[in-house]
């Protein structure tokens, strides 16, 4: 008797170790990340890079198209997330050729042309995005807001195109949904 409760008391500092304390009821309380399943199914590429870019993780994201790449092969989705993960780290010349092969793979892809534009104005080529822009709003048959507001904002850019330093506005790159992009004027 007295070695039982000799083991029990021994045991119980151990069981204090565990995630949850000697009374847990199988709750995860670890903060930190569960362990490798090895039977376990692996998360596709592009979820987990679109899932990145949603929080804001676009280096993450970046990684993550290129392994979904290296899974997938260079698809119109994979080229379109890759470029669009370099858009939005600012990486215009990186993106540019990765969306124009998306586009060229999918030419009826509206988000894919409207990223292209994003690029484009951002270059300062605004003539080649106005043309980008109503590309993707024919295809889009103006559904999109966002498309909707980026052809008419580059359309006002070309038509003040000469302009003095006086009018000279901000502009940033607003993420809205799932790969899709909108520009916006800042301050006032």
């Amino acid at each position: 008797m007295k070695q039982a409760l000799w083991a029990a008391l021994m045991t119980l500092p151990l069981a204090a170790c565990t995630a949850g304390g000697p009374f847990a009821h199988n709750e995860p309380a670890s903060p930190y990340a569960p362990g490798l399943d090895p039977r376990g199914e692996a998360v596709d590429g592009l979820t987990v890079g679109h899932r990145l870019m949603a929080a804001g993780q676009h280096e993450l994201a970046l990684e993550a198209f290129t392994r979904a790449a290296a899974d997938l092969g260079l698809t119109a989705e994979v080229l379109m997330a890759l470029g669009s993960a370099n858009l939005a780290l600012g990486r215009l010349h990186q993106a540019e050729p990765l969306l124009r092969r998306a586009v060229k793979a999918e030419p009826d892809w509206a988000e894919a042309w409207n990223n292209l534009g994003i690029v484009l104005i951002e270059k300062g080529e605004t003539a080649e995005a106005s043309e980008v822009f109503r590309r993707a709003f024919a295809l889009d048959n103006g559904q999109s807001d966002s498309i909707r507001d980026n052809l008419r904002l580059a359309l006002a850019k070309m038509e003040n195109s000469v302009y003095g330093d006086e009018l000279e506005q901000e502009y940033k790159i607003v993420r809205r949904g799932h790969g899709d992009y909108l520009i916006r004027r800042t301050g006032g």
